[in-house]
């Protein structure tokens, strides 16, 4: 909430707050939950209310058919089919970025992050402080500065070592360089959708909902999830393997 506080508390302290209505919804509760913290630290949680009620502005909150409409629109998009066309527009580094995304479901700026860090600390024979090569796994939790945000998290990300030798002997890659090169052969950029296929994916082959959220970097407030369930990660990378065997 940390950003979203410093961007708008001069809405908050002008006491104007029209500027909210143009917000997209999803950042409008952001900026909300952000201001509802700045007024209780300021003591002014009951004034803030009052004008948020006076200028009509509301939460929003997903529905049930908000959420439906998602999975029709999803199941219409051709995810799959876009990634295989895309394929030969990017340069060789580029392809292997975006399998690695696709079998990771890290979105877009972690998976640079995650891809990029693999080549450093490989070339400086590091890469044992980022691969648990017993486990199979990308431990993002030893670089929270990179990985672990405020709204946003990956911990681990369960890897082939054939894929990550394949990475470690890559270029870097960038988002603006993939961007314009998509842009040049008249592409969508649509790589945040892989995440997505990634999660339908392990649920269709038997992972379940709670193993699926950590592999994605969600950690619910639950109080079994936090305090006794400790899955056997080297048990559930195999059966995280086999699931991706259908889009790998």
């Amino acid at each position: 909430m940390l950003p979203y506080v410093k961007k708008y508390n001069h809405i908050f302290f002008s006491g104007n707050l029209t500027e909210l209505d143009s917000l997209s919804k999803h950042v409008l509760n952001h900026a909300l939950k952000a201001l509802t913290l700045l007024s209780k630290y300021t003591g002014t949680y009951s004034q803030f209310r009052t004008e948020v009620a006076q200028h009509g502005i509301k939460w929003y909150r997903t529905d049930a058919l908000s959420a439906f409409l998602r999975i029709l629109d999803a199941n219409n998009k051709g995810t799959l089919e876009w990634f295989n066309q895309t394929m030969p527009s990017l340069k060789e580094n580029e392809r292997l970025f975006a399998k690695f995304l696709k079998l990771s479901g890290l979105r877009v700026s972690e998976g640079i992050n995650s891809f990029n860090l693999c080549i450093k600390l490989s070339n400086q024979g590091r890469l044992n402080e980022y691969f648990d090569s017993h486990l199979s796994v990308l431990c993002h939790f030893k670089h929270p500065k990179l990985f672990i945000r405020h709204s946003k998290a990956c911990y681990i990300t369960f890897i082939k070592p054939e894929l990550l030798k394949e990475i470690c002997n890559s270029q870097p890659v960038t988002y603006p360089a993939i961007r314009k090169r998509l842009e040049h052969n008249h592409i969508k950029m649509r790589f945040n959708e892989l995440r997505d296929i990634f999660g339908t994916t392990l649920v269709n082959n038997g992972i379940l909902e709670i193993e699926q959220n950590l592999c994605c970097g969600r950690i619910p407030v639950n109080i079994f999830i936090r305090h006794y369930w400790s899955p056997h990660l080297k048990e559930l990378g195999d059966r995280v393997f086999k699931a991706l065997r259908e889009i790998e």
